[in-house]
């Protein structure tokens, strides 16, 4: 830990979930490096990349290399990245495009704090008994990989729940794990997520331990505009998140058409039929979707009320119930930024957990 900063790196960063938590905890950190293609694909082989790639002088060469590699092959823009270095200082540190195109051992003992979530991918591909050789091709052997070649002192790897397999402990980390929902960590959103926190020195793992739940002090409707306009969302000098009560404007494009309505209120039909719950203007959101510009019945995505008219949410409120506040830029078009907000790890949970690996004093040690 250099002068009292962690060292950071993120893989499928994202818009910077673990930063933002540091962030708002007034943590000092250093951006070693950031990941993300922005969901971009491309036609390459990968395994004679790679070889050329580790044949290269250094991060900035290979980083350098890669982004050549993403011009020559697609013409899409990596809106991820600009999201990210609008709100953060990279300072002369690298985003990289390409997981499976990063060179951890570049790396190596440089970082405090590693984080990642792959995404879509449960540790139940590779089952109960599945070592590190049997999960290649994944992109859970990506961050695996990433671990192994920089083995940084911490780490977090969050996704949705499945089946735990011995990966890590065959790396050589000593690791626990919990599902943890957003709404028992003060935001009012029901978010089950799997996190696991490993340690390099087992010590450290006997004084963690996963955060208690706490009592949800907001509802949906308290982050929304109508209620608390934008710049009356912020965080305090202790983290926390305060309202300023005072009506905003909502985008008239928000509202649903009758037709609409109709749509998203109705159950569904066969292979698509939701009977349970087609509720709108939850105390508690439904999970936020990565696919929340989309229309969805009522059932699967999350719909509020204003003046008794049915509106989606804005992408400033489908932010905040990811736990960014209102300093966070909005540098990409709506639907990015709602497939931004949705790919996104809650920022609260992270910032209960980031507390409690802090109390064990591993980077004071």
């Amino acid at each position: 830990m250099d002068a009292g900063y962690i060292n950071l790196a993120t893989i499928f960063s994202g818009i910077g979930a673990i930063e933002w938590a540091l962030k708002r905890l007034q943590i000092k950190y250093n951006i070693v490096f950031a990941c993300d293609n922005g969901d971009r694909t491309i036609n390459i082989d990968y395994n004679e990349e790679y070889k050329k790639i580790l044949h290269l002088k250094n991060p900035e060469e290979k980083s350098i290399y890669v982004e050549n590699l993403y011009e020559e092959n697609t013409k899409k823009k990596n809106f991820v990245e600009e999201s990210y270095k609008a709100n953060y200082n990279l300072n002369g540190s690298y985003f990289f495009q390409d997981v499976k195109l990063l060179d951890g051992k570049d790396f190596k003992n440089k970082i405090d704090l590693f984080v990642g979530g792959s995404p879509c991918q449960s540790f139940s591909i590779a089952g109960r008994r599945a070592g590190f050789k049997d999960i290649r091709g994944t992109l859970f052997y990506e961050f695996a990989r990433l671990v192994n070649e920089i083995s940084p002192s911490v780490f977090i790897y969050e996704n949705v729940y499945g089946v735990l397999n011995n990966v890590f402990s065959e790396l050589g980390y000593f690791f626990t794990y919990q599902i943890l929902n957003s709404k028992d960590y003060g935001i009012p959103q029901s978010r089950k997520r799997l996190f696991v926190v490993g340690f390099k020195n087992e010590k450290f793992l006997k004084k963690f331990n996963f955060p208690n739940p706490m009592i949800l002090n907001f509802t949906m409707q308290d982050f929304l505009l109508d209620n608390t306009k934008f710049g009356n969302f912020i965080s305090n000098n202790k983290g926390n998140i305060e309202l300023k009560r005072e009506k905003g404007i909502i985008d008239e494009r928000l509202f649903l058409s009758e037709k609409l309505i109709k749509y998203i209120l109705s159950p569904g039909t066969k292979n698509f039929y939701h009977p349970k719950d087609n509720q709108i203007n939850l105390p508690i959101a439904r999970a936020i979707l990565s696919t929340q510009g989309n229309t969805h019945r009522a059932s699967v995505n999350n719909y509020t009320l204003t003046n008794n008219r049915i509106r989606a949410l804005d992408p400033r409120e489908s932010l905040r119930l990811m736990g960014f506040d209102d300093d966070f830029k909005i540098v990409v078009s709506k639907s990015q930024s709602y497939k931004q907000s949705g790919n996104s790890i809650v920022v609260d949970v992270l910032m209960a957990i980031l507390k409690n690996i802090i109390g064990t004093n591993v980077w004071k040690e």
